[in-house]
């Protein structure tokens, strides 16, 4: 998959349109869950994100002196790769759905992500975010194994600039889609961030998965 930038429309770019757009949404976006044995692996209470590490609504979060990382300028997203979890997969660009909702990729595409259009771009300071489905009518899909990720494992975002951002996993948490924590999940913690979304939690044939996991990971390189 293939993105001329040139020939994308120009906006605005507002760090807080995504944030805003999904407090008031949810996050009910991947609905197409398949019947696949015990189901997709579901983040463990090591995963989660430590209460040193949480990201605070509205509160920057001071920059690592240790670890200096250049931010980014804006950029749209050509693919994602997650080592741990064998995923390499090109990323399209989505926007809103009929009801309002972030939309999702194609739910026949296994192997296909989404970014936000009208959201941060990876590198930039803020929350981007990246999602996908975890299985589709024909069993897993992209981001399967999300839950399964462990803090300290890597993720590498390329950019249609040429540039690539790599970030490291914090935590992994499960959230209910009736409770899901817009300003937690997206907040500006005054540094570029990512989060990785998929569904997750209990599921049901009549209703799909209950939740969303979503994984939480700052840059640390750009290269």
């Amino acid at each position: 998959m293939t993105e001329d930038e040139s020939e994308l429309p120009r906006r605005r770019w507002s760090p807080w349109g995504v944030l805003a757009l999904v407090m008031l949404s949810g996050l009910a976006m991947i609905r197409n869950g398949a019947d696949v044995g015990d189901g997709p692996p579901q983040p463990t209470a090591a995963a989660a994100v430590s209460a040193s590490e949480a990201p605070a609504p509205g509160v920057s979060a001071p920059a690592d002196p240790a670890a200096p990382v250049q931010e980014l300028d804006h950029s749209s997203v050509q693919r994602i790769r997650i080592p741990a979890i064998r995923v390499d997969a090109p990323v399209m660009t989505v926007g809103l759905d009929a009801q309002g909702w972030v939309d999702a990729p194609p739910a026949e595409e296994s192997n296909l992500a989404g970014w936000y259009l009208n959201g941060i771009s990876p590198g930039q300071r803020g929350s981007s975010v990246i999602v996908g489905h975890v299985d589709n009518a024909t069993g897993p899909a992209v981001f399967y194994g999300l839950g399964s990720l462990r803090k300290g494992h890597r993720i590498e975002v390329e950019r249609y600039d040429g540039r690539t951002a790599v970030f490291e996993v914090y935590g992994v948490e499960v959230f209910s889609k009736d409770t899901f924590p817009g300003s937690r999940v997206y907040g500006d913690t005054g540094r570029p961030e990512l989060r990785v979304i998929t569904c997750g939690g209990g599921y049901s044939k009549a209703k799909g998965y209950d939740g969303n996991v979503v994984v939480f990971a700052r840059m640390v390189e750009a290269r």
